[in-house]
């Protein structure tokens, strides 16, 4: 991952969820890869999602001061406040992709954040809100590379750069060369000139 990746509350969910093996080990590994590499991103809204699920919902469920204790865990990563910013932007996202209010929230955080990444189950996977790219914690590997593309390096240009030569080009060693051919140049440009006469 090269950028913050928001996680939505059904991720934290299915990974304290034990009736489904499988996604609560896909779960686990994102969250431990972004806690390693500290690009892990969230909001209020969807830890307080997260403890009303965990508390109300998730079978077995979990008691009120470890839900909360993983919450608490889970302010490391600064979540983003409900706030006048955030409600102006789920707003605009809501009226122009027609989400509804709580996606749009999620989304609207995300953008907030500079995430890249939107991983949750809620939204259509490879979904695309702004610069917020929706993908499924269990379609797409945490470790699996991002970017479709390689680098190429730059191709050296095969004429003189313009300007001045670099240093390295004045070591004594090439001082010789320079002279050598400036002589051999006038010498071209001699015999040039009588044979125009």
């Amino acid at each position: 991952m090269t950028g913050p990746c928001f996680v939505d509350a059904n991720v934290f969910a299915y990974a304290h969820d034990p009736r489904d093996p499988s996604k609560q080990a896909r779960a686990r590994q994102w969250i431990d890869a972004l806690w390693q590499e500290r690009l892990g991103r969230t909001s209020v809204q969807v830890l307080s999602e997260y403890y009303a699920f965990a508390t109300r919902k998730l079978t077995p469920r979990f008691p009120p001061e470890r839900a909360w204790d993983y919450v608490n865990e889970l302010l490391a990563w600064a979540p983003q406040p409900i706030d006048a910013g955030l409600l102006k932007r789920a707003h605009e996202i809501e009226q122009r992709w027609r989400l509804s209010w709580w996606d749009s929230l999620v989304v609207g955080a995300a953008q907030l954040q500079d995430c890249a990444l939107l991983l949750t189950e809620d939204l259509q996977d490879g979904a695309v809100f702004g610069g917020v790219t929706v993908r499924s914690p269990f379609t797409l590997a945490a470790e699996a590379p991002r970017a479709g593309y390689t680098v190429t390096p730059k191709a050296r240009s095969r004429h003189r750069p313009r300007g001045r030569p670099p240093v390295e080009i004045y070591s004594d060693k090439r001082i010789g060369e320079f002279d050598e051919a400036e002589a051999d140049l006038k010498k071209v440009l001699t015999r040039r000139k009588r044979t125009a006469r």
